[in-house]
C-alpha cells in the first residue's frame, strides 16, 4: 500500500517539477509573440548570462524582473549563430556569451531615466527618438569565454562600463599606458573579428556591443519591442 501511495505521489510530483524547470515566462512569451527567436533554441552552445536580470549593472537594480533568456530578430539570431561557428573554427576552447539582447522599451525608457543629464547620457538611447537597435532586436551585447570554466575573457573594462576604456578607437594606447593589457586588446579583435564576418557592426564607444543594421533602417523596416 505504500508503495504505491509513494508511486502515485511520484507520478504527480515530477510532472509538476519538469512544468516549473521547462516555463517560459511572460516576457519570454510575449517576445516570441512578436517574432523574435530564443538564440539558444538555434545553437545551445552559446551562453548567455543577461546583466539587466541582475543588479550589477550601471543602473544598479534589476530590470528584467522574469526574463533569462537572449531574443533577437531572426535575422540577428542567425548572424549571432554564424559568429559563433566561426568562434569555433578559430578557438574550440572559446565560446560566445550574450549579456543584453533584445529589449522592451519600457526597459529603455528607464536606462534612460537613470543617466538623463549625466555625463553618461550619450551611452543610452533615448526612447524618444526611437530608442536604440536593441529596441528592434537587432543588437547584441557580447563577450568571449572558456568553454570548459565559463569565466570571460579579459577584456580590459567589466561589461557595461560607461567611458572611454571601454572605446575601440584607440587600443594600442589604452595598452601603452598599462590601461588595458595587450590580451586584453587581443581578445576583442577577436572577438570583433567573428562578429562583423558575420554581418554585424561593432559599436566604437562599446567593446561589448554590435548592431546588425542601422538606426535609420531599423526605423524604417522594422517595429520596436513594446
Amino acid at each position: 500500500m505504500r508503495k504505491s501511495v509513494q508511486l502515485l505521489i511520484c507520478l504527480f510530483l515530477v510532472p509538476v517539477m519538469m512544468m516549473g524547470q521547462g516555463e517560459v515566462s511572460p516576457t519570454a512569451k510575449e517576445m516570441a509573440r512578436q517574432g523574435f527567436v530564443d538564440v539558444t533554441s538555434l545553437d545551445s552552445t552559446i551562453q548567455v548570462s543577461l546583466m539587466y536580470s541582475r543588479a550589477d549593472n550601471f543602473t544598479g537594480r534589476v530590470l528584467y524582473k522574469d526574463l533569462k533568456e537572449a531574443y533577437l530578430h531572426p535575422k540577428a539570431a542567425k548572424a549571432v549563430v554564424k559568429a559563433q561557428q566561426l568562434l569555433k573554427q578559430r578557438r574550440p576552447d572559446l565560446t560566445l556569451k550574450i549579456y543584453d539582447a533584445a529589449r522592451p522599451m519600457h526597459i529603455q525608457q528607464i536606462m534612460w531615466d537613470v543617466v538623463v543629464g549625466t555625463k553618461q547620457e550619450n551611452y543610452v538611447s533615448n526612447p524618444k527618438n526611437g530608442g536604440g537597435m536593441h529596441n528592434y532586436g537587432m543588437a547584441v551585447d557580447i563577450t568571449l569565454a572558456d568553454v570548459a570554466t565559463g569565466d570571460t575573457l579579459d577584456m580590459g573594462t567589466v561589461v557595461d562600463y560607461l567611458g572611454v576604456y571601454a572605446h575601440i578607437t584607440d587600443e594600442a594606447s589604452l595598452v601603452q599606458r598599462h590601461i588595458i593589457s595587450a590580451q586584453a586588446k587581443k581578445n576583442r579583435e577577436l572577438l570583433r573579428s567573428v562578429m562583423q564576418e558575420a554581418g554585424f557592426m561593432p559599436l566604437k564607444s562599446e567593446w561589448w556591443h554590435f548592431n546588425l543594421i542601422t538606426r535609420a533602417e531599423a526605423k524604417a523596416k522594422y517595429k520596436a519591442i513594446k
